[in-house]
């Protein structure tokens, strides 16, 4: 008699035969035909959802035989090599652990969309082909093989087309997002492409924002993932009270022994950041970006001492990571513009790089304001996944290589003619 563990997608169950499934090798493709039964009670396996039962194999046929795999598929597989993991994701998706990660992530994204569309909210698409415009990281560039010279940009995020939908009056929008930022890679963000819950509301302020994003979470983890808040509703903090408490805007909540438990989530707000910060290259940046709104009754601190202004940004944080940001926007065009010539920017820079965005405003724009966050991030702190690599299907590694791909990669002559590019070596 000869024992098989028989596995799709949706878990694993063992198989009894004779002699033929001693043929087998691992991770074989067959088709089985057999009969469900219960194990004999000495055999049941208590840690196996399907370890009551067996399936008495009756006709087994090959669909196709697998090679000597480069890894096992059944551990957790942290401690092989990520680098020939991502050579090989195919397979190694197959592990338990990552397939389980994967289908989290549809239930995420699903419920989040079914959620949204019960309020009311709008999910419409932006474009990927879009304008360079400063948001804090490198842009990728597109050529343009119709207007040789040109170049497009991946959005670093749909921002500005969000804020457009709101002059078009859409009200409430979202989007479930990629976004592409050409920045150094670390555990917590992913190089090149991640994807995010991008939502906005015309005629809002602060407190609805933070209360949605709040009820949107809470329903979130605990009906979906299962797990347990801290404490609801989620504290909130000044950035200098954070700063002063925690000496970092991205904190812990929990005390020793609440960490030791993963399914305990710790939320909480920041607000009041500072509009500007100064950095070592630049005399001032946005703190967040350059089309969050100051708080009211800073406004005229923007002549006299911008760095003081305090900002309408909210961030939410959750077990020491920040998961989502957002603020109100500026929707004052003479505001935006002053915003613009503080960061340094030229008038033909503004024009260039915002026109388009302060003519809108020009033809009447609602107050809006609304908030982003990271599925890819939020989904590896839920879990708690050392990586956020490890909730997605194929990303890029530490240097920037695909997975399985072998990108980036040289283009051929042909290419580089017809896009009229020379690549200097």
């Amino acid at each position: 008699m000869v024992f098989v563990d028989l596995r799709d997608r949706s878990g694993l169950v063992q198989i009894v035969g004779d002699q033929k499934l001693g043929e087998l090798r691992t991770e074989d493709v067959i088709a089985l035909e057999g009969t469900v039964k219960a194990r004999p009670a000495k055999l049941v396996n208590s840690k196996l959802p399907t370890g009551e039962v067996e399936v008495e194999a009756g006709k087994v046929t090959i669909l196709s035989r697998a090679a000597d795999l480069p890894f096992e598929v059944t551990s957790d597989g942290l401690q092989i090599k990520e680098d020939l993991r991502l050579k090989y994701r195919y397979l190694d998706l197959r592990r338990p652990r990552l397939a389980a990660n994967l289908k989290k992530r549809h239930q995420m994204v699903s419920f989040i969309r079914r959620w949204l569309d019960e309020r009311g909210f709008w999910e419409v698409e932006t474009p990927i082909l879009t304008k360079a415009t400063p948001e804090g990281a490198r842009d990728f560039l597109v050529p343009s093989r119709l207007q040789p010279g040109q170049f497009y940009a991946l959005p670093q995020s749909p921002q500005q087309y969000k804020q457009l939908l709101m002059v078009a009056g859409v009200e409430k929008y979202f989007q479930i997002a990629r976004c592409f930022r050409d920045e150094d890679p670390r555990a917590d963000r992913a190089y090149g492409e991640f994807t995010q819950l991008d939502l906005e509301l015309s005629f809002t302020d602060q407190a609805e924002i933070l209360s949605l994003t709040e009820q949107l979470f809470t329903s979130l983890v605990e009906q979906v993932l299962g797990k347990k808040i801290l404490q609801k509703p989620f504290p909130k903090f000044t950035y200098q009270e954070a700063v002063k408490q925690f000496g970092d805007d991205k904190f812990d909540l929990r005390d020793q022994k609440q960490r030791q438990d993963p399914d305990l989530l710790a939320f909480a707000w920041v607000v009041d950041f500072p509009l500007f910060e100064k950095t070592e290259t630049r005399q001032l940046r946005p703190s967040h970006h350059p089309f969050t709104a100051p708080k009211d009754e800073d406004l005229p601190l923007l002549d006299q001492d911008p760095v003081k202004v305090r900002s309408w940004q909210h961030d939410l944080v959750c077990n020491g990571h920040e998961i989502a940001g957002g603020s109100l926007r500026i929707t004052d065009p003479q505001v935006q513009h002053k915003i613009f010539e503080i960061l340094g920017h030229t008038q033909q820079e503004i024009q260039q790089k915002f026109g388009h965005l302060l003519e809108a405003f020009r033809y009447g724009v609602p107050p809006h304001g609304g908030i982003a966050f990271g599925i890819d991030r939020a989904l590896a702190v839920f879990l708690g996944e050392p990586s956020l690599r490890e909730v997605m299907a194929f990303p890029l590694n530490a240097s920037g290589q695909t997975a399985v791909m072998d990108a980036p990669s040289p283009a051929d002559a042909a290419q580089l003619k017809e896009l009229a590019i020379n690549v200097r070596k």
